[in-house]
């Protein structure tokens, strides 16, 4: 029998993130206080919610730039619908109807006129930003009821209602890609979409559920921040592709589609989450934060081009 070797690219993110956690309570011993872990848990759930939908696109292949503006537009329509008097259940449903719908726009054009999810995408965020601050007159919404705060402020327990939204969401998204056809289809699209075609797989419908799927996600992040911050603001999620992204990336799931899991995003959200609170609790400043967020990007790509390049090495 051979010696058996660790597997980096399935192990190598959680080491990296026990390091980090390391580093920053070296640096500020608060870091590990359960105040603070609570914190970092309540900051993540947004990105970790919109991580789930990511997932699914990126392993067909795809990739959405539309994330925070979902977020920002969705944000900004149930706020002007709760402040108007509506049922909160109304200003939910119209929330999730806009994602579901931006979604299937995204679907539409990806697969009618075969324009790269990138591009689509990127004029989506542009448009739906523009959106969201149109339908507000540039100005944040306030006159949020008080029980619809519970979503993004509450407990459960000691536990946030974010957080138990958040892990919902990921068990959902877990048992979707392992325990359904639905789950090995995605994986099919990404490992080979013209094989899927020739399987019986019908790409273009499950591409249009994919991106609905994740512009539903999107929206409930949105609605989540709106409860959190006790207000519609236009600029709402303004960024937040770039976490989303590099934690999906980080997580393991290849940029090149068909490869990852949905734990591994678990611990790349968690990362991005730790950096982040790390570097605040540091005080290093803002545009400093860019940078060094901007790089794990990079890194996180080079590393998964570099991993693909080695197997396929290895299989040749």
């Amino acid at each position: 029998m051979g010696k058996r070797t660790i597997d980096w690219s399935r192990y190598g993110i959680l080491f990296a993130w026990i390091i980090l956690i390391i580093v920053f309570f070296i640096a500020e011993p608060t870091f590990l206080s359960g105040k603070n872990i609570f914190n970092i848990l309540r900051q993540v759930a947004i990105v970790g919610v919109c991580s789930v939908g990511m997932t699914f696109i990126i392993l067909t292949g795809g990739m959405d730039l539309s994330v925070g503006s979902v977020i920002g537009v969705s944000a900004v329509s149930g706020a002007l619908l709760l402040s108007g008097g509506f049922p909160p259940i109304i200003a939910v449903c119209v929330s999730l109807l806009i994602g579901v719908l931006s979604g299937l726009i995204n679907g539409v054009f990806i697969n009618t006129f075969k324009i790269a999810p990138i591009i689509m995408t990127l004029g989506m965020m542009t448009a739906l930003r523009g959106v969201a601050y149109i339908i507000c007159g540039g100005r944040p919404v306030y006159g949020i009821p008080k029980g619809f705060l519970a979503l993004g402020q509450g407990y459960i327990g000691i536990v946030p209602v974010p957080v138990i939204i958040m892990i919902i969401i990921f068990a959902g998204g877990y048992f979707i890609l392992n325990k359904t056809s639905f789950g090995r289809t995605i994986y099919g699209i990404g490992g080979n979409v013209e094989a899927s075609r020739l399987s019986g797989v019908n790409v273009q419908k499950n591409i249009y559920i994919i991106y609905m799927m994740a512009g539903a996600l999107y929206s409930l992040a949105g609605l989540i921040l709106l409860a959190r911050v006790n207000s519609g603001q236009p600029k709402a999620g303004d960024g937040y592709e770039m976490d989303v992204i590099t934690a999906c990336i980080l997580g393991g799931i290849s940029v090149s589609g068909g490869e990852g899991r949905i734990v591994g995003v678990i611990i790349g959200v968690l990362m991005m989450g730790t950096l982040n609170n790390g570097m605040i609790l540091m005080n290093i400043p803002e545009f400093w934060q860019w940078v060094v967020k901007g790089w794990v990007l990079i890194l996180a790509v080079t590393i998964d081009q570099l991993a693909k390049r080695s197997r396929s090495g290895v299989k040749n």
